[in-house]
């Protein structure tokens, strides 16, 4: 019996004890005459045990249900404290045998140049504008030069005087060549007569160095020659570049494509090698780069089949194959550069578009998956709260893989089928018993998105 409720008898035998003794007094008669004084007594105590009745009816009526309420409460919080703490608990899977990874990626066109001026002058004719399609060697617009002209004309003419001077030295080298073998035919005569005693030495002599200084001017007059031959090369080194000048008055597209730029319009001034014209693309096939993060870096290859999507284009998907990578991470980020190239034969893409890249990956041996609620990073390292078969806790230290947000691999550290405790609390201890309530989770392929 508890103390409340032995407190609750004793007072209800009190209250039994007091009604009797009321009931014994009113039995008795009361004397009228002689013992009035008496009487008057029994009726004093007659009133005082009737409000000790009242008072402790009062009692009851307020103190006992009190206590039991209180009793009620201790009780339930005994009762609460001794059950074992609810918990939500998932079963480690392994993650599916194919990942897709999606990137970000900007379409860019596979060949891309500017049309710069060649040439100074004003244009004269804008034959294309902006989304035109042209053909290679196609004409874009035409300039105006009359200086370029004049120029081409000098040297014509300087061309025509270095050739009238080769043809003037090569005269000259004729006729030196003849008086040097005149001179050479006399000097062998005076030679002769000289050594017969005919004529003087001196004479002879004369003679001699008349024939050397022949032979000397024909030297000369030779090379001569082959300055004026080079005069000319030059001249018509000069002329080819004008005249090469004067092609480049004519603008032509150098590879078939679309005019993506026009800066220019007739009657502007364009300077050789500065003045953008136009900027022309090729749109039949278009690349996109994106960057793997080097956890993903491993598994992209070249030839691997990609899947562009387009978000103003939906429910549509375009088929790209991964044509080359950096084979080398960039420092500053841990990514490699990855290019897809896509063809485009409908025309729907364009350079400049935001395009999202799934790069499909299969994987011979795939790491076991958690969801992200049940991770619990502490200074020793990440771990997770596994309720073993005996429903107790234990908090198990794991090497983490690939980060989806809502879900992440487990490289070690855990085993299929284990289970872990989703959100843990401040109840879930070491070695504390729990009772554990399993979630049944959608199985879903993790999608990496950077």
């Amino acid at each position: 019996m508890t103390e409340s409720e032995s407190t609750e008898a004793r007072l209800r035998a009190e209250i039994e004890t007091l009604k009797a003794r009321l009931e014994a007094v009113r039995r008795e008669q009361p004397e009228a005459n002689g013992h009035l004084r008496k009487g008057h007594l029994r009726k004093s105590t007659l009133c005082a045990i009737a409000g000790a009745v009242l008072v402790l009816g009062a009692f009851l009526v307020g103190y006992l249900p009190h206590i039991r309420r209180q009793s009620m409460l201790i009780a339930e919080a005994k009762a609460g404290g001794e059950a074992l703490p609810t918990v939500n608990v998932v079963t480690v899977q392994r993650s599916p045998g194919r990942s897709e990874l999606v990137l970000p990626g900007n379409i860019q066109a596979v060949t891309e140049a500017p049309v710069l001026s060649r040439a100074s002058g004003y244009v004269k004719r804008r034959f294309v504008d902006i989304g035109d399609r042209v053909s290679a060697g196609q004409l874009l617009a035409e300039i105006d030069a009359a200086e370029l002209g004049q120029q081409v004309s000098q040297a014509k003419a300087s061309l025509e005087q270095t050739s009238a001077s080769l043809e003037q030295a090569t005269a000259d080298v004729e006729q030196g060549k003849t008086n040097e073998q005149m001179a050479r035919v006399t000097a062998q005569r005076w030679k002769s007569l000289a050594d017969r005693g005919v004529v003087s030495r001196q004479e002879n002599d004369n003679y001699q160095a008349q024939y050397e200084a022949q032979r000397s001017r024909v030297q000369s007059l030779e090379k001569a020659v082959n300055v004026a031959k080079s005069n000319i090369k030059v001249t018509e080194a000069n002329l080819g570049r004008l005249s090469e000048l004067q092609g480049y008055l004519k603008v032509r597209a150098p590879f078939a494509g679309v005019i993506t730029q026009r800066n220019v319009d007739v009657g502007a001034l364009a300077t050789e090698g500065t003045t953008l014209l136009f900027r022309i693309a090729q749109t039949d096939r278009l690349r996109t780069f994106v960057n793997v993060p080097q956890a993903d870096a491993g598994s992209v290859h070249v030839g691997q089949v990609a899947k562009l999507s387009i978000p103003d284009i939906p429910n549509r998907q375009f088929a790209g194959t991964v044509t080359r990578t950096a084979n080398a991470l960039d420092p500053s980020s841990r990514t490699l550069l990855t290019e897809v190239q896509v063809a485009n034969a409908e025309a729907l893409l364009m350079p400049g578009m935001y395009a999202q890249v799934d790069l499909t990956t299969p994987r011979s041996n795939p790491p076991l998956i958690i969801p992200g609620d049940t991770l619990v990073v502490r200074a020793d390292g990440p771990q997770v709260a596994v309720v073993t078969d005996q429903q107790t806790v234990h908090f198990q230290r794991i090497q983490l893989g690939r980060d989806y947000g809502d879900k992440i691999e487990v490289v070690s550290g855990l085993q299929p089928g284990e289970r872990v405790v989703v959100n843990p609390g401040d109840a879930v201890r070491e070695r504390v018993k729990v009772n554990p309530v399993l979630l049944r989770e959608k199985a879903a392929a993790p999608t990496s998105g950077h």
